[in-house]
């Protein structure tokens, strides 16, 4: 069974390890390995949202529900990341931006699919934006190195990668189907 407080307290220690972000992947991964055990204290995802399971200046742990065929636009987090999928798929585009552009114009590098039970390690200076690809919800653990919340970060503009402020309030009515 997934013990929530065991969880939280082995990421706060990860946080505090030589190696955190590696400590951190390690705790996400046997955290997601089992689905089923993560599900029975969690819930299946049934709607889109952002559950909050920890939040303090230096950790934020969130349970991401990602809507059926949600596309998130490109964005950083100011701080290191670790994902983890339970249920459903993540396809992350992951971007660089363009050292000569005056308006921080993005353009992609890469992508990482995460599939059930996989985790993905982001540094802090990684853009990125998520594509939630199949016909129901997916499910996964977010763990930020800070307060996911109350950080300064930006966002990119979907079609001209111009950077401008993060919205959160937009993308809480993402999740919630609203946008």
């Amino acid at each position: 069974m997934f013990d929530q407080d065991r969880f939280i307290a082995d990421c706060q220690a990860a946080c505090e390890a030589s190696q955190p972000s590696r400590e951190m992947r390690e705790v996400v991964a046997r955290a997601v390995s089992d689905p089923a055990a993560l599900m029975a204290r969690l819930g299946t995802p049934q709607s889109g949202g952002l559950g909050v399971l920890h939040r303090a200046k230096d950790l934020t742990i969130l349970n991401v529900q990602w809507q059926p065929k949600m596309v998130i636009m490109p964005h950083n987090h100011a701080m290191a990341a670790v994902i983890g999928v339970y249920s459903g798929r993540e396809d992350n585009i992951l971007w660089r931006r363009l050292p000569e552009d005056a308006n921080g114009r993005i353009e992609g590098a890469s992508a990482k699919t995460l599939s059930e039970k996989d985790t993905l390690v982001l540094g802090a200076d990684v853009i990125h934006s998520v594509i939630n690809p199949i016909a129901r919800i997916t499910g996964a653990i977010h763990v930020y190195f800070g307060d996911f919340f109350a950080a300064e970060r930006s966002e990119w503009d979907p079609e001209s990668l111009h950077e401008m402020p993060y919205d959160m309030q937009k993308v809480m009515r993402m999740f919630a189907g609203q946008a």
